[in-house]
């Protein structure tokens, strides 16, 4: 049955086999895609980007093509800074579809996943679904990058608001905590993603003060919780810029106190990958927040160079286990053997384990199964303002219970 809200989508299909191409193109007018369009070659492909009269919504591009194959295909797309959906469909070996997936990331494309021929009807129902979630969401960028003068507007300014995406433990599937992620809501951008501002705050030296703004909000909305008898542990992501400050313990501690957070209900998330160049001042601030109480969480673990020597380094508390080791691990075995080792070391070094990036059910099972304490994705919420979380985790609880 053909969907409305697909009618005003506009499909590109990138396939070297015609009869894919017309059975790609009929599948996409079944689910009711009024404009699509086919091309046999990646040149092809860019020169109808190119000539486009308007915009083309979403690309699906096979990999193995003669003359431009997928892969390069990709970094042309990249160099001409296509924002659009992009799926990629081969009839490779799974490890080649990985790849793929991880370049076209690293690309910066809006990559929507890879997929193995042929593709059925329910598969492309689903990358024209989140195509629309995108475009319901809106962009997650600006289209010009932001200056420094913005941003200090927008930390200075009061521009920032915080939204909380909940943490469930697995066993009882309560609510035990939440991670604090920053939004700008920018008077003429729209809603601006911290992918688009963070590295503008290190590089003009405002981090501390986008720290200490995020920190602040969030102490506040877990101060209002607790007055409203929702006592929940709040993450707070820290750069490893802002761990050269040797006052920055007695802030967390007191802004904390000041909104009647205990330090054992604050967590800081610090991304692994960047803590290996200078240790000395890390290290002291890291540790003494440990001794004021204050939880400490390695983000993103199996993502750095050298997660070991960090564990072995710093008293974290916490281990958060990167998405990409997550979301789809039930079927993919590469990512599930490095989650059960990533499990496995946890609890051998007792630290708490946090799964983020739990999508489906699969997911849910699969972490479920390996006795990981926490987990955190769509799957179970997705990140919301402070306000929804009380009415969100009510009816939670009444479906799971």
């Amino acid at each position: 049955m053909a969907n409305p809200a697909f009618q005003s989508l506009h499909v590109l299909v990138v396939d070297d086999d015609t009869f894919m191409l017309e059975l790609i193109g009929v599948t996409l007018k079944g689910l009711g895609v009024d404009k699509v369009g086919c091309a046999s070659t990646g040149a092809s492909a860019l020169e109808a980007i190119s000539n486009s009269t308007g915009q083309i919504d979403l690309l699906i591009c096979d990999l193995n093509m003669p003359g431009m194959d997928g892969i390069e295909f990709l970094r042309h797309l990249a160099e001409r800074e296509f924002r659009e959906g992009v799926a990629l469909i081969s009839g490779e070996d799974s490890s080649i579809l990985k790849t793929a997936e991880t370049l076209a990331k690293e690309h910066e494309l809006n990559f929507l996943g890879t997929f193995e021929k042929p593709v059925s009807r329910e598969t492309l129902a689903g990358i024209l679904e989140r195509v629309g979630e995108g475009r319901r969401k809106g962009t997650r960028g600006p289209s010009e990058p932001i200056t420094e003068e913005e941003l200090r507007q927008g930390i200075h300014g009061d521009e920032l608001t915080v939204f909380f995406q909940p943490k469930v433990s697995v066993a009882s599937r309560e609510l035990i905590g939440v991670e604090s992620l920053v939004r700008w809501q920018h008077a003429t951008r729209g809603m601006v993603f911290p992918d688009s501002f963070i590295q503008v705050a290190e590089k003009f030296d405002l981090i501390d003060d986008l720290t200490d703004a995020v920190f602040v909000k969030s102490m506040e909305q877990g101060g209002e919780w607790l007055s409203d008898g929702l006592d929940v542990k709040v993450s707070v992501n820290i750069s490893v810029d802002s761990l050269n400050r040797l006052d920055l313990p007695e802030f967390i501690v007191n802004k904390a106190a000041k909104q009647g957070m205990d330090p054992s209900h604050v967590m800081l998330e610090v991304t692994e990958s960047r803590l290996m160049e200078d240790i000395k001042k890390p290290l002291e601030i890291l540790s003494r927040l440990r001794l004021k109480g204050i939880g400490l969480s390695i983000d993103d673990f199996g993502t750095g160079h050298s997660s070991m020597v960090q564990l072995k380094r710093f008293p974290f508390t916490e281990l958060k286990i990167d998405r990409a080791f997550v979301n789809g691990a039930a079927k993919d075995d590469d990512a599930r053997a490095i989650l059960e080792l990533s499990v496995d070391l946890a609890k051998k070094l007792g630290l708490s384990i946090v799964a983020e990036g739990v999508e489906d059910q699969d997911d849910w099972d699969m972490v479920a199964g390996l006795d990981i304490d926490l987990v955190q994705g769509y799957f179970v919420a997705k990140p919301m303002p402070g306000p929804e979380i009380g009415p969100w985790y009510e009816a939670y609880k009444a479906k799971s219970g």
